[in-house]
């Protein structure tokens, strides 16, 4: 299996530990930035298992702007503390604006031209 593949799961990790503090991405972004053998899925699962101390895993958030882990954690909604915590505002439904706080690596902003088919 992939994903236990430390190559696979670095690859992940590399670019989450990129992601500026008070901005997220999605668990399908991430999945488009890596390429062929990277789902949505596959990625939620490889952040399951993030090192919490040197990967920044609460600022990977579903494509609906929500955090996806809140009756995972202990405290639960954990996600969503830490990143109110770095300014990301949620409203009474647990979501964010994704517009505002989305985060994409250079090159990679759909605004930029032609990579917006990759997110459009």
């Amino acid at each position: 299996m992939k994903e236990n593949d430390p190559h696979y799961r670095e690859r992940v990790y590399a670019i989450v530990r990129d992601i500026p503090r008070g901005r997220v991405m999605t668990y399908g972004q991430l999945a488009i930035i890596l390429g062929e053998g990277y789902t949505a899925r596959t990625v939620g699962f490889v952040m399951h298992g993030a090192d919490t101390d040197n990967v920044p895993w609460q600022r990977v958030i579903n494509s609906q702007g929500k955090c996806s882990t809140g009756k995972l954690t202990i405290p639960v909604n954990l996600q969503q503390t830490l990143l109110e915590a770095e300014g990301v505002e949620f409203n009474a439904a647990g979501k964010c604006d994704l517009p505002h706080y989305q985060w994409f690596p250079d090159g990679l902003d759909p605004d930029e031209g032609e990579q917006a088919t990759l997110f459009g």
